[in-house]
């Protein structure tokens, strides 16, 4: 115990060092929220990885998928990696960095005002960052409050102040420069803390063969290409989770904030790489928990014979690594969680400051101003973030499905087509972020699980934009950015 709490102090220090030695450089808004527009490839594609990945997949999310649906929720990795980060670096990176110099825009809800030539789709996309990523952040605290309580003992309340306080410390700091290099550090203790976690469950089930033949005892459809629950659900979580990146604000920035094409090259290989490990060892060991855990030998992960999935990969991870070796495994899910919170918090201040203060309320607003109305935003919102894991009002699995769900289900279609095609308008970019999102709320409410909502729902987003664009309105005339055009529709530049 005395170990551990000595590292996690000095993991502590050292992310407000990290935060101290970034705040000399950060005198803008653009130092704080982008960086410069100056980060590297190395920097760049830690920072999506670790955006990309938290604590609710190694608590929440790989239990629960591990369990329900054994070895083929291999899938989700196997997508994650090569749909999720290798795609979007691939066919979106350039473009998105070429369309914010194009429109001299720095977040995404300036882009799809731009584009589309709408305050009102800005405002929109502003209010559904804000609202829906605090409980995505919340799911995230929610992880790494349960893992603290299983190490320490302490109290799910304290884990959280914790965790909100070190956060917003070296955030609030440093800015999108302090999250980036401490995103490279994150990496590499999540590299080395994943071959570990392999290492171990491999041992503690006998190898591979043993852990394959243990699932086919217990249930033969947990070693099948699709698991019990069936393939809607298995596609859905795919769909989700491998989907929604191509347009999610706080991975999307990440492509504002890089150096060059050449810096994107290099980046997409090296995220590849890294979301490939990182989820595929994570999804094999959740699948585990089948094997190594009953009400009988772990009876806290367990309510009445039933398990509790938030608590399943906790006390795994308690029961399977070995003593010497757990503290590498708590600053895997500590690093994990806390670059999606840096990244979350960033974008949604921004969605507050810059997209809606100093949108619509003071157009003239200062950057000195912006720039500590973002620090102050920062903070807020991740008090508002700790507050709802407080309550705890559901399941992390929940909570991320309709967070990741409704983001999705507003912006893939505005977004996606808005990058890719000049007929498409204002109509059908509202109509296909409201009633996309509509309909993945009003699907979630009627008791539809979040995955399969919010699939549905971003599904009906990428569909309704072209449709109501091309069919039911006439393509709208409307100006180029610099609102000296002659009836000429948005220009989407050459991406060479």
């Amino acid at each position: 115990m005395t170990i551990k709490i000595t590292v996690v102090v000095l993991y502590a220090v050292m992310i407000i060092l990290v935060g101290l030695i970034s705040a000399g450089k950060t005198r803008s808004f653009s130092d704080f929220f982008l960086g410069g527009g100056n980060i590297g490839p190395w920097m760049s594609a830690f920072s999506y990885g670790t955006a990309y990945f938290s604590a609710v997949l190694f608590i929440g999310f790989a239990g629960k998928i591990g369990w329900d649906f054994g070895l083929s929720g291999l899938w989700i990795a196997f997508f994650n990696a090569f749909v999720g980060v290798l795609a979007v670096w691939a066919f979106l990176g350039w473009r998105i960095k070429k369309m914010s110099m194009e429109y001299g825009v720095s977040t995404i809800s300036e882009f799809l005002e731009k584009r589309y030539q709408s305050p009102l789709l800005k405002l929109l996309s502003a209010c559904v960052i804000f609202v829906f990523m605090i409980p995505y952040s919340a799911a995230v605290f929610m992880g790494l409050s349960y893992l603290f309580t299983v190490n320490f003992g302490i109290g799910y309340e304290h884990a959280l102040l914790f965790m909100g306080g070190l956060t917003a410390i070296y955030l609030v700091m440093g800015g999108y420069t302090s999250m980036a290099r401490i995103d490279t550090i994150f990496g590499l203790i999540m590299t080395v803390g994943v071959l570990i976690l392999l290492t171990s469950t491999m041992n503690k089930g006998g190898g591979l063969l043993s852990i394959i033949q243990a699932l086919r005892d217990i249930e033969p459809t947990l070693v099948q290409t699709v698991g019990p629950p069936g393939w809607w659900p298995l596609f859905s979580l795919i769909f989700l989770t491998s989907a929604a990146p191509f347009a999610m604000p706080h991975l999307v920035q990440k492509f504002y904030a890089i150096r060059d094409r050449k810096s994107i090259r290099s980046g997409m290989i090296a995220s590849t790489f890294f979301a490939l490990l990182i989820g595929g060892i994570a999804y094999f060991v959740g699948s585990t928990t089948r094997v190594f855990m009953t009400p009988e030998s772990t009876p806290n992960a367990f309510v009445d014979g039933s398990p509790v999935f938030d608590r399943l990969m906790p006390e795994l991870l308690t029961n399977v690594i070995p003593e010497p070796l757990a503290v590498i495994i708590l600053l895997l899910v500590l690093s994990a969680s806390m670059s999606t919170l840096a990244a979350l918090v960033l974008v949604s201040s921004s969605s507050f400051s810059k997209d809606f203060f100093a949108g619509f309320i003071i157009k003239d607003l200062s950057d000195r101003a912006l720039t500590t109305m973002m620090r102050g935003m920062s903070a807020f919102f991740v008090f508002l973030s700790v507050l709802l894991a407080y309550l705890n009002i559901d399941s992390m699995v929940a909570v991320l499905g309709i967070s990741w769900g409704a983001i999705g289900s507003f912006f893939l279609g505005p977004f996606l087509w808005g990058l890719f095609s000049r007929r498409v308008n204002r109509h059908g970019a509202l109509f296909s972020g409201i009633g996309g999102l509509s309909l993945c709320l009003i699907l979630y409410i009627q008791g539809l699980p979040s995955p399969q909502a919010g699939t549905i729902g971003m599904m009906a987003s990428l569909l309704f934009n072209p449709l109501v664009s091309f069919f039911f309105l006439p393509p709208e005339r409307i100006c180029r950015k610099d609102g000296q055009g002659h009836g000429e529709r948005p220009g989407i530049p050459q991406v060479r």
